[in-house]
């Protein structure tokens, strides 16, 4: 008789020359392991067989009630939420699947519960999903929401689901996909025929993911969140109504709720009648008299209090005080008050998802690619001392003889030696086939999701002067006849670059754009990236261009061409091989660096930038592999090759 256990998540925990038959099983890891002692010493058939029994009945008795298929019931009343008719306090932890390692799911959600939270909120990116029109990923990878939620269910907790359409998220275009802005005269979070066709099918196809998984029918999914913050952004009722009911057709059930700043005229627009309302934040009695004033038949909660917050290429770090954050927890549970903490656990904008701000028309703040939000779990999964803080306060509101779990034991962390490149490979000539147009366009009008795209001409009539480049997104490297001129910043307003003088009689002029994260919130979403508009050289408009789409994608990447050759001009590749006896997490410290993009054993790590603050990306153990690995470096400026490591922490 041969006995096997598996955890919940189907790791196989299998003692030393033993083969083992399947069971499934859930339960602490002291339990688990004082079994596979058990295992040990079992010899006889029949001790196999009461051996097996305990472990069946174990798991039946130690698995939370609502995380046992159970159906029940959530409903809403005129003050608070209630979970089968009694009152539910929701003190809820956000993460988002798509920012996390599909590996570290489960650790990220036993850290929210060690901190004394009893649901997780999740932000679902719809453009994470839906790549290309009617081509949905919801199976692969950290793509796989059903899986996520159903952790979420093992690990005895709840879930409130925030599905969009819209976002915001500090997240490429809001969650919005980028194939929308192929349309020219697009209208989005509107009645537009055209955006809403393709949010229906979109929440179609969400809904036959995780209608099954709410709690009314054994799941673990308590509310669902109408669109969010669009009391910030519009104000067509009609369109909130349209969302409402499409949920509601599709099967979704269980309470909905929306998510609003705490102002009268954001709630007017942004709440709906007969749902939860969520306020962005909320800690004090006027904050939840604003909701009561707006809706005195529904509860409010704060759907969005910020431990920490976001951070901008070239700012410092932002680091909100804890103490005003302890104050407000303590007025929230004193005052029995639900509240979800956004986020508990940020995670990392890995490739080109990281989004953007702008509140006037020539602003624009990129976000960095670290989501760490100075969050109470930091980027790589550790309790920080805000963590403790809170766990601390939070224990003090837990019933008589209820501990909170333990906290799960950090994941490896490991420095990687310095490594330096030895081959190159240069944009120039690695360039796909040319599409002709007569005026420059951004890359969405040649079907291009992000990355780069490069813009050649040759000059006739002017040959020098003021170049100028209306609506350039993002960042942009000017070449003539191959010899660079300098950059050109759309985050510092900067459009206008002066030509010198050339003895070529039509010089080639190159344009390489940088598109970097799309606007994701406010009125100024629509967001196209490369050059937008048009270019001119001492007033005359620049016409008959060859394009390149530069997508830098997997593919892409695979199939440069590397030599030992050093670069002639801006625009390189540099690759190098590294070995490692062991694999953890880390941090690639590109500090020598200029600008550019990282990739580890084909993985995008996201985008780096010398302006700071951020110095090193996060690059998690599952995507390291003992013995050889590879990195791939592309930076705009740089002629010859830095080194990088691999280093434990986050600078400040």
């Amino acid at each position: 008789m041969y006995l096997l256990i598996a955890s919940p998540d189907q790791r196989i925990i299998k003692p030393d020359n033993q083969l083992f038959e399947l069971i499934h099983y859930s339960d602490t890891k002291s339990n688990r392991n004082s079994i596979i002692s058990g295992i040990h010493t079992a010899t006889s058939t029949n001790i196999m067989r009461k051996l097996i029994l305990s472990i069946f009945l174990i798991g039946i008795l130690n698995i939370n009630s609502h995380s046992q298929n159970t159906n029940h019931s959530f409903t809403l009343s005129k003050s608070e939420f209630l979970l089968d008719g009694k009152p539910f306090q929701i003190i809820s932890g956000e993460m988002h699947p798509a920012r996390i390692p599909v590996e570290y799911w489960r650790h990220r959600i036993q850290m929210a519960k060690a901190m004394g939270c009893n649901t997780i909120a999740a932000y679902i990116f719809w453009n994470f999903h839906e790549l290309e029109p009617g081509v949905f990923d919801f199976q692969t990878g950290n793509h796989n929401i059903a899986a996520f939620i159903r952790i979420v269910q093992e690990e005895g907790m709840f879930l409130m689901l925030r599905p969009g359409p819209y976002v915001c998220a500090e997240w490429d275009f809001g969650g919005l996909p980028s194939y929308l802005l192929s349309i020219p005269d697009i209208k989005v979070r509107c009645m537009d025929p055209r955006y809403t066709e393709a949010v229906e099918r979109y929440i179609k196809t969400l809904a036959l993911q995780v209608k099954d998984l709410q709690v009314t029918k054994g799941g673990p999914i308590v509310m669902v969140q109408v669109e969010n913050e669009y009391g910030s952004y519009g104000n067509d009722r009609t369109y909130m109504k349209w969302l409402q009911k499409v949920w509601k057709e599709n099967g979704i059930e269980v309470p909905f709720y929306t998510s609003d700043g705490a102002t009268p005229f954001m709630l007017e627009a942004g709440s709906l009648p007969d749902a939860a309302i969520g306020l962005d934040p909320a800690a004090n009695a006027s904050n939840f008299a604003e909701a009561t004033k707006a809706n005195p038949n529904v509860p409010s909660f704060c759907s969005e209090l910020y431990p920490g917050w976001l951070t901008h290429w070239g700012e410092k770090w932002q680091r909100p005080d804890t103490a005003s954050l302890i104050k407000d927890v303590k007025w929230l549970m004193d005052n029995k008050k639900s509240f979800n903490f956004y986020v508990i656990h940020g995670g990392t904008n890995f490739g080109y998802w990281a989004g953007a701000n702008a509140f006037s028309p020539t602003q624009y703040q990129p976000d960095v690619t670290s989501y760490d939000y100075d969050a109470p779990i930091n980027e790589m999964g550790q309790a920080t001392p805000k963590y403790f803080a809170l766990r601390n306060l939070l224990a003090k509101y837990q019933p008589a003889k209820h501990k909170l779990p333990a906290i799960p034991a950090p994941m490896p962390v490991i420095e990687i030696p310095e490594i330096s490149f030895t081959l190159s490979a240069s944009v120039w000539e690695n360039l796909p086939e040319a599409i002709l147009t007569p005026q420059p366009k951004p890359m969405e009008m040649f079907g291009q999701k992000a990355g780069f795209i490069l813009y050649r001409t040759n000059l006739i009539g002017h040959k020098k002067g003021k170049l100028r480049i209306t609506e350039l997104h993002d960042y942009a490297t000017v070449f003539m006849d191959g010899k660079y001129i300098g950059k050109l910043d759309r985050s510092k307003a900067e459009n206008i670059i002066e030509l010198p003088a050339s003895t070529t009689a039509n010089p080639q002029l190159d344009i390489l754009v940088e598109g970097m994260g799309r606007i994701n919130f406010a009125e100024y979403m629509i967001d196209r990236k490369g050059i937008t508009e048009r270019v001119s050289l001492n007033g005359m408009t620049l016409m008959n261009w060859q394009v390149f789409t530069l997508p830098f994608d997997e593919s892409y990447v695979e199939n440069l061409k590397f030599t030992p050759t050093a670069a002639s001009q801006p625009g390189n590749f540099f690759k190098a091989a590294f070995q490692l006896s062991a694999i953890g997490d880390t941090y690639i410290d590109v500090s020598q660096w200029e600008k550019g993009l990282v990739w580890v054993n084909g993985h995008n790590l996201g985008r780096y930038w010398n302006i700071g603050p951020q110095k090193e990306l996060y690059c998690p153990a599952p995507w390291l592999k003992k013995g050889k690995n590879e990195i791939v470096i592309f930076d705009m400026h740089l002629l010859s090759p830095k080194t990088v490591k691999g280093t434990k922490n986050l600078s400040n």
